[in-house]
């Protein structure tokens, strides 16, 4: 199933996207996108509903982030072997884990706004694991049960934040607002053959920046959830994303290169869909 949730902000509606590319209402069978539909037995149930039964959505609405709230936006840092080289660093022996904050969280279209003195805003595309039961301790070999589908991430990153202003931590260059837009849709584990063989890719501006494949993963799927619930408990409609391939401004030669206003970033994941943000200038919530 490829699951969805639309319309403006603060009050998106569940939907399903069916065989034909079309938008669905869900809301007369669930709430929403969250922790009590992603559960299993409710997974299961969603997957009898005849798509064709429920109301066709007219037009192209907004799609927003494809989970409700998520209780944790957990990241993985230097997980692709060919990204690790690109940036000098060493192959790490253990996952790097670090947090994108829940603010951060937008649609898959959303704008990316900069921060206001921001000059080194970077773009990460990346794999999304979204959990589906509460995991605790578990297993490697068990891991994959605890996964519910699977979302495009763009892990948007401002480098200067994250390298100079955090010491050794990196959630203040990776939480602004907007900084995590995800979806536009969450594709049900059932759906994905194999995550570790996805292709993956990013432009700016029409121009390729990032080209990978889920495979050179130095951990994969399974190693993470196992390794991060051995740390913290992951519950139901938790966010992983996973790590970038090369490709990202930062580890541009001769001259790094990095989002300015007017910027547009399309990115996508083999069966996950594309995403597609334009950068903007900093503005005060009002």
């Amino acid at each position: 199933m490829k699951l969805v949730r639309f319309g403006a902000p603060g009050r998106e509606k569940p939907g399903m996207i069916d065989a034909e590319g079309q938008l669905r209402d869900l809301s007369r069978k669930v709430k929403d996108i969250d922790a009590v539909s992603l559960a299993p037995t409710e997974l299961a149930r969603l997957r009898k509903v005849d798509p064709r039964r429920l109301p066709a959505v007219k037009g192209r609405p907004r799609l927003g982030p494809c989970v409700a709230t998520p209780s944790k936006f957990v990241a993985i840092g230097l997980n692709y072997i060919d990204h690790a080289k690109e940036t000098g660093s060493p192959i790490p022996d253990n996952p790097i884990v670090f947090y994108k904050a829940e603010t951060c969280i937008v649609g898959a279209n959303d704008n990316i706004m900069l921060p206001p003195d921001s000059t080194h805003t970077d773009w990460e595309v990346e794999l999304g694991v979204v959990i589906g039961r509460t995991a605790r301790r578990v297993a490697v070999k068990d891991a994959m049960r605890y996964v519910a589908g699977y979302c495009v991430v763009n892990d948007v990153s401002e480098r200067e934040y994250q390298m100079k202003r955090s010491g050794s931590q990196w959630s203040k260059g990776k939480g602004c607002d907007t900084f995590g837009p995800i979806g536009p849709y969450l594709v049900t584990a059932d759906e994905i053959e194999d995550p570790q063989n996805l292709d993956m890719w990013l432009d700016v501006n029409g121009e390729r920046k990032q080209t990978g494949n889920t495979r050179t993963m130095i951990f994969g799927v399974d190693a993470l959830v196992a390794d991060v619930s051995s740390y913290m408990t992951l519950l139901p409609g938790d966010v992983i994303t996973t790590g970038t391939p090369p490709g990202v401004g930062i580890g541009m030669k001769p001259t790094p290169q990095f989002l300015k206003p007017g910027d547009v970033v399309t990115l996508g994941i083999q069966g996950l869909g594309e995403q597609k943000q334009r950068v903007v200038p900093f503005r005060k919530a009002r």
